[in-house]
């Protein structure tokens, strides 16, 4: 691929691939030997911005974003930080969709390494499990902790819930602002981007316009 596609593809925004794009070797060195490295690769990039390391508020940044970026910003990476999606038998027999709304989104652009910032609303309709709450929002965090792109963290979080629950009756709606677009390039600080993914009888008609209706969205999702 060349230079000026690979830039197309950057500056608009398009994902090339479904699944997370990782190299077969991703998890041969430990966690801290890849913050080692990134701490030398983030002063190296200071250094070269022409920023004076010696000075104290900036001595330890090269080590905090190490650390950041293993532990916290890219944690969902490793499978190895994959919450349990505990479930448990739907023995009330509720038979109706349950909704869960606002769950913060925080990730990172992978063309840019910008952050993404919004809010997931996730829904199932039960067909013999029920999942805790808390593990909706532990699982949207988990796959949203990575290099991403909305489309395909939309995709990943209903593809697990689907996995967890036994049941293709799963939909996530994003909605979220892209620091790429809205501090750079065009600087629209405005605009959000709305992506969706509906499984089983979320195709249809009547159950999407009633998911949506609890989200109060004003969209066209055909």
């Amino acid at each position: 691929m060349n230079e000026e596609r690979i830039d197309e593809i950057g500056e608009n925004h398009v994902g090339t691939s479904a699944e997370t794009p990782l190299r077969s070797d991703a998890f041969d060195i430990s966690d801290k030997e890849k913050i080692d490295r990134i701490q030398e690769s983030v002063k190296d990039i200071l250094e070269t911005l022409g920023m004076d390391l010696t000075d104290d508020s900036l001595s330890g940044t090269p080590r905090r974003v190490a650390k950041a970026f293993v532990n916290e910003l890219f944690m969902g990476l490793n499978p190895a930080n994959k919450p349990k999606a505990s479930t448990f038998d739907n023995k009330y027999n509720y038979g109706e969709m349950l909704v869960e709304k606002n769950i913060v989104v925080y990730s990172t652009c992978e063309h840019h390494l910008l952050p993404i910032v919004g809010r997931a609303h996730v829904a199932y309709i039960s067909d013999g499990k029920v999942i805790g709450l808390s593990k909706m929002n532990r699982l949207v965090d988990y796959f949203a902790k990575r290099p991403q792109v909305q489309e395909r963290l939309t995709m990943q979080i209903v593809q697990a819930m689907q996995e967890a629950l036994g049941t293709k009756d799963v939909a996530c709606v994003i909605d979220a602002k892209h620091l790429c677009v809205n501090s750079r390039g065009i600087k629209d600080i405005e605009s959000s981007t709305v992506t969706a993914e509906f499984g089983g009888k979320f195709k249809e008609k009547e159950v999407k316009k009633e998911f949506l209706g609890y989200l109060q969205m004003e969209t066209n999702f055909n």
